[in-house]
């Protein structure tokens, strides 16, 4: 079996992120999770002096809806390659006048209206009860914002985002309320990204690229799958250049609470957790948990290909 190499920075979003011309050494992995395939193939290239791993969230050509994306698998494969932090390129709607289309927020808190979807690696055994009261990594959230103020883009930080179910739009009378919360921003997609990194011990921040008014803003049209792409494809050379900017800055090693967010959350006994599930989610509790000397279930066949 190949061995996978280690890959410090991971970023999730649309499959064009990864065409940068600088983008060198380029290969594609395969990786098997105990929670199934990733939306795609992890694309690993070396960027500013640093291999960087990219995973299309949709899948190429985006055939995933929101609902549909893995995001235990998606987040369990950048694990296994070593990533540390996760940037989550993404389009949002705004829900103040301030963010207008075209702009980047840096969000630091989250509301989740999501339904049905899967929120946990554990289960089946094992209980963990992670905290999530600040959802983005703020140490990495800064250099994220730092970086693209580099760009020129106008980007702002802070704010609310609302993560819906979809794939519908909003109604007007749910903008509304969104508004009335304080909310700034919705999307469909940092639920359960954000909490799924947060188990991993993976640091996770958003660069959230506005792309409408959502249904609120009597002056706009409401958002559509057109506004949508055309605004967020003028946005991804801000994306590239910003990651690029990013990259430079990031500390060798982390200080921040997420690489420890497991320390006090695995409740169960270690004695009664099964062998299986210890196996299973070695490359999150193994600094935790002891887990059997049999050979990991997760250690499954990986394709590499250049």
């Amino acid at each position: 079996m190949p061995k996978l190499e280690q890959v410090k920075l991971g970023v999730i979003g649309g499959s064009g992120l990864y065409d940068i011309e600088a983008l060198a050494d380029v290969k594609e992995y395969k990786i098997k999770t105990p929670f199934g395939d990733p939306s795609d193939a992890i694309v690993v290239g070396t960027l500013a002096g640093q291999r960087v791993a990219f995973l299309p969230r949709h899948g190429r050509g985006h055939r995933l809806l929101p609902t549909e994306v893995n995001s235990r698998a998606n987040i369990f494969a950048l694990k296994l390659l070593g990533v540390e932090r996760i940037l989550s390129v993404s389009a949002c709607g705004s829900l103040r006048e301030e963010f207008a289309p075209r702009h980047i927020v840096i969000p630091d808190q989250l509301v989740d209206r999501t339904s049905g979807r899967d929120l946990t690696f554990f289960g089946n055994g094992l209980v963990a009860h992670v905290g999530l009261a600040d959802p983005f990594c703020a140490e990495f959230s800064q250099l994220v914002y730092e970086a693209v103020q580099q760009t020129g883009a106008t980007v702002h930080q802070g704010a609310t985002l609302v993560t819906i179910e979809g794939p519908r739009f909003s109604t007007k009378a749910e903008s509304q309320l969104f508004r009335q919360w304080g909310i700034g921003i919705i999307g469909m997609t940092a639920i359960p990204e954000a909490n799924l990194a947060r188990e991993a011990e993976i640091c996770y921040a958003c660069m959230a690229h506005v792309t409408d008014y959502d249904v609120w803003h009597v002056e706009e049209e409401p958002v559509t799958v057109t506004m949508v792409i055309e605004r967020l494809l003028a946005n991804v050379e801000v994306s590239k250049q910003a990651i690029t900017n990013l990259i430079p800055t990031l500390p060798v090693e982390r200080h921040c609470a997420c690489a420890q967010a497991l320390d006090s959350a695995l409740i169960t006994n270690r004695t009664v957790i099964p062998e299986r599930v210890k196996r299973d989610l070695a490359p999150l509790i193994g600094k935790y948990v002891p887990v059997s000397a049999k050979k990991s279930a997760t250690k499954k066949r990986v394709a590499k290909k250049k």
